[in-house]
């Protein structure tokens, strides 16, 4: 039968223990990097897809824009038409009603911007068989009155302004029938046609 000595016996049991020890402390590890992917994956922000942007002529909540007519009465033309916001707007000898047709570009629409619309017209006080459209040569539908195309004066700085008025002798405030309001306008040729005359887009 082998003898072993006290010190054999203490040498096999310490390692055992330093055995258990080191098999403890890796399941230790393998759980702590199990918890720590966890821990990783769960404070990642999540990832949003772009939204898609509106599209021309539409607001972000994809509302396409009216615009709006409304009759009023100026003190010194009579019958006038204004937009929503009340500003003035005019018609252009230079452009015709039958076929309605703009003749008005470029620096021309600078100061008189057109009046547009993507999405109809809403008429208040006005005859909605004398409204119509027409389609400008960049593919923008502007609004007509009597077959004229209409416009706003760039000059007008607040609703109720009539300084676009008898500019060069071919810009008039409209009517609600389409017709050039006021007395300057009451002896100028109410016409289809265009006007021959000469002159400038105002200022």
């Amino acid at each position: 039968m082998p003898v072993f000595s006290t010190r054999s016996i203490v040498a096999v049991a310490v390692a055992g223990a330093l055995g258990l020890g080191l098999s403890a402390c890796g399941g230790d590890s393998k759980d702590d990097d199990k918890a720590a992917d966890t821990t990783t994956q769960q404070s990642r922000p999540a990832q949003t897809t772009p939204g898609t942007p509106a599209a021309p002529g539409q607001s972000a909540n994809g509302t396409a824009g009216k615009a709006v007519l409304k009759a009023g009465t100026d003190a010194k033309l009579g019958a006038i038409v204004t937009d929503d916001a009340g500003f003035t707007l005019y018609r252009f000898d230079k452009d015709t009603a039958k076929p309605a047709k703009s003749n008005c570009d470029g620096d021309c629409l600078v100061k008189w911007p057109a009046v547009t619309t993507t999405g109809g017209v809403t008429v208040n006080g006005i005859e909605q068989s004398a409204v119509g459209s027409v389609t400008r040569g960049d593919g923008s539908t502007q609004v007509t009155i009597g077959g004229w195309p209409v416009y706003r004066f760039a000059a007008d700085a607040k609703p109720g302004d009539t300084k676009g008025q008898g500019v060069n002798g071919t810009w008039f405030a409209v009517t609600p029938d389409g017709k050039k309001a006021g007395a300057a306008a009451s002896t100028a040729p109410q016409t289809d046609k265009p006007s021959t005359g000469s002159g400038g887009y105002g200022n």
